[in-house]
């Protein structure tokens, strides 16, 4: 086979949700727009529908078509865009929740689908997505008497524990909200582990479930091998690779693998990054091009017939701090060439 391998395991997703779930006293729900972060957004829903997960988000409503197709009628399907022109029909026909942002949103959603279930977003200080102070004063008594499931805000800063940011949007949010009857929610994974003054009557989980940062005691779950492709050995002094970035110094056993930046593996990770046979690191040499990357295999003991480049060695966030990026982009970014194989 010449792609690389992608091992997702559910097992370890699952554990990841009851590890943070146990964290609160409030409802767990699961975010998984993105596919799931890359993973496979039917698999993973229905592995935390099994957990008891019966709130579940996304980005956008034509992402609620997998899910409410993997999870049956019975759970709520959460949408974080709203209700944007045009998805009137797929809300409907779904059954989704649209999360409103806007006064717009809020008009449009009450003409075209007034017995629809709606939550409500609030911007507190994220300059992102949200009512605002003088919009939700305008709108807050109208639209809370249509009984919303939730009325939620965002962190900006969670994964800092002790950025200002955090508490100063905390205050917001209870200013904007104390005193409503309607269910609230604030944090997501970051939000959760600062603590239970974060976590309302709701808490929405995303990076955490995939085995990302900042949820530090998260089991990993997922590994990416490569296949080598071809081994060859150079004297000291040859070059490997675009814009001969890379020199051997000794001679060198030289494997290249299949794949490169198409597949969602940066050129930045160019340098740094190490691949593993099984707990021996084999460092990337030269650039890494659309397809294909080169590996220094001469200290192993014998030839490999794949590399593994995300592992307990290397998790995911250690690869993407390499390439200057975060975790949530080096998932989201898997290739759909790997072939895939679900655990657990």
């Amino acid at each position: 086979m010449s792609t690389g391998h992608l091992t997702i395991d559910l097992a370890a997703l699952a554990a990841n949700w009851r590890s943070l779930n146990a964290l609160t006293s409030c409802e767990t729900a699961a975010v998984i727009k993105a596919d799931a972060y890359g993973l496979g957004s039917d698999r993973v829903a229905k592995a935390l529908a099994k957990q008891g997960v019966r709130t579940f988000y996304v980005a956008m409503a034509e992402e609620g078509a997998a899910i409410r197709a993997a999870v049956g009628e019975k759970a709520q399907i959460r949408v974080l865009t709203g209700h944007m022109r045009g998805d009137t029909d797929i809300i409907a026909d779904l059954n989704l929740t649209p999360i409103l942002c806007s006064v717009d949103q809020i008009k449009r959603h009450f003409e075209a689908l007034p017995e629809q279930p709606f939550g409500l977003q609030l911007d507190t200080g994220m300059n992102r997505m949200g009512l605002e102070w003088d919009d939700w004063a305008a709108v807050a008594e109208a639209a809370l008497r249509r009984k919303p499931v939730v009325v939620m805000s965002h962190l900006a800063c969670a994964d800092e524990p002790d950025h200002p940011m955090n508490p100063y949007q905390l205050d917001v949010f209870h200013q904007m909200t104390d005193g409503i009857t309607t269910p609230r929610s604030l944090a997501a994974t970051g939000g959760m582990l600062l603590g239970p003054e974060y976590h309302f009557d709701e808490c929405r989980p995303g990076i955490g479930l995939y085995g990302g940062l900042p949820f530090e005691d998260a089991r990993a779950v997922v590994r990416l091998d490569l296949p080598v492709v071809q081994i060859r050995d150079l004297t000291a002094g040859e070059v490997v690779g675009y814009g001969n970035s890379w020199q051997a110094e000794r001679p060198t056993r030289l494997a290249t693998v299949a794949a490169g930046y198409a597949d969602g593996l940066h050129r930045a990770i160019s340098r740094g990054a190490m691949l593993w046979h099984g707990q021996t690191p084999c460092p990337l040499v030269g650039r890494v091009s659309m397809d294909l990357i080169t590996v220094d295999v001469t200290d192993l003991k014998e030839d490999p017939a794949a590399l593994a480049i995300i592992c307990a060695e290397q998790p995911v966030d250690r690869l993407a701090q390499m390439g200057g990026t975060i975790g949530y982009e080096m998932l989201t970014g898997l290739s759909a060439r790997y072939s895939r194989r679900y655990v657990g």
